[in-house]
């Protein structure tokens, strides 16, 4: 809907609609992009690094399991930060929540990168990564939900399905650069990761937060927003208190997709890492090319899937990657099981290029629409960071766990894990209730 549409006083010609879009596109991609390579560089670190710079490595297994614990540990804080800043956004506005998550996931990332080892400091290393993970989580619990109700809200008319799928393509743009620079710097071997390579990437984000901020100030409110905000006073009320009294089938909604998705998606590129790593024998070069193929797939996956969207609708292209899924469940452990790097590439690839792809793009759009602009910002993070932190953290340490207990590390508990998943994924988004909040099918 365009800023005319919301507000007849205020009419753009098509140049500054053209422009305002351009500012938008550029602050949700490129700042997703940017907050999302450094929460993807965690989660490959803890798959292949802090295991053995952070914990006493005398039992490896042990040290693993504790590294993914920490990446756990970050989905626990991600509800609270998406509760809380969800309310900020509906309370303030949405530009700024967007700048604020920005510096708080970029400072983290690069005081992680600082980190003295456990051979150094002891215990107190893994204790200031929990620390610091905790603040990176409750950026991370408002990034997502900030990025695609700003989009959504930005968006033309008969475009909120492609325009809310900007965050999935900045999301996917982060992976690309975070898994393409663990490639380039295990070029040559493990050896110059473990011995202080790994913190380079770290350290260096903070050059991006200036440039991230940048890009974040210069785009307007959001339309919507600003209508809502110039309200009577009598007809304001706490957006947490309208939540939970008029939306909570929305809620639902969000909820459970939210816990399907991620856990499918966390399974298809965090799991695979620690499990091809641990139990397979193969080399980092290899799964982090992997992933690296697969974010390339997903950057021309991203916006076709968003263009379906428009054509469709995103419950439809939401449903379609949930009963795709389900049938790729069996097929990706036998790929990855085979430990050949083809086979590998093909399975992350297919996971993580295409199947998690489709089922993101359409969140952007899908889960806005649930909620009506008042209380938009506030269910989208709530709900979909407590099912994110449920799923996306417990799901690839419980997978991992499955296996290590396993006398023949069988990943038929995993086949499992994925199926139930992608059953979630596709009875809720089935379960849409934007309708009665959106004028437009996407």
């Amino acid at each position: 809907m365009t800023a005319k549409a919301h507000n007849p006083a205020t009419v753009e010609t098509p140049a500054q609609t053209k422009k305002r879009l351009r500012k938008v596109a550029a602050a949700t991609i490129f700042g997703s992009m940017l907050e999302w390579y450094d929460f993807y560089l965690y989660a490959t670190m803890a798959a292949i690094v802090f295991s053995k710079i952070f914990f006493d490595n005398s039992d490896p297994k042990t040290a693993t399991l504790m590294a993914f614990s920490t990446f756990a540990i970050g989905f626990i804080a991600r509800p609270f930060g998406g509760i809380l800043f969800g309310y900020l956004g509906d309370k303030f506005g949405r530009k700024h929540v967007l700048v604020l998550t920005f510096c708080m996931m970029g400072v983290c990332t690069t005081l992680i990168g600082l980190i003295p080892s456990y051979a150094s400091i002891g215990i107190w290393a893994p204790i200031i990564l929990v620390f610091i993970r905790i603040i990176q989580g409750l950026g991370a619990g408002a990034e997502l939900s900030g990025a695609a109700v700003t989009s959504y809200e930005h968006a033309s008319e008969g475009k909120r399905g492609s325009q809310g799928a900007w965050p999935a393509l900045g999301l996917n743009l982060g992976l690309l650069l975070s898994s393409l620079t663990v490639y380039l710097l295990t070029i040559n071997g493990n050896e110059f990761l473990l011995a202080g390579g790994w913190r380079i990437p770290f350290i260096c984000s903070i050059a991006l937060v200036g440039v991230g901020l940048w890009v974040r100030n210069s785009i307007p409110e959001t339309p919507e927003f600003k209508e809502l905000s110039q309200a009577p006073a009598k007809a304001k009320v706490s957006p947490l208190k309208a939540l939970f009294k008029n939306d909570l089938k929305g809620l639902a909604v969000v909820f459970f997709v939210a816990i399907g998705y991620n856990a499918l998606s966390y399974i298809f590129k965090t799991f695979s890492l620690a499990y091809l790593t641990q139990f397979k024998g193969v080399d980092v070069h290899v799964t982090s090319l992997s992933v690296t193929i697969a974010s390339l797939v997903a950057i021309v996956a991203v916006p076709c899937f968003g263009w379906l969207c428009d054509k469709w609708s995103s419950k439809s292209v939401l449903v379609l990657g949930g009963v795709l899924s389900l049938l790729f469940a069996y097929p990706f452990l036998a790929l990855l099981n085979t430990g050949e790097s083809l086979m590998i590439y093909l399975a992350i690839g297919i996971g993580t290029g295409i199947l998690a792809p489709m089922m993101f793009a359409p969140q952007g759009s899908f889960l806005s629409r649930q909620f009506p602009t008042q209380t938009r910002s506030s269910g989208f993070g709530t709900g979909r960071e407590i099912g994110t932190a449920i799923a996306g953290g417990l799901a690839p340490l419980g997978a991992l766990s499955m296996v290590a207990a396993s006398t023949t590390h069988s990943t038929d508990g995993v086949v499992i894990i994925l199926a139930i998943a992608s059953v979630l994924v596709v009875v809720f988004a089935l379960c849409d209730q934007g309708r009665k909040h959106s004028a437009f099918k996407n």
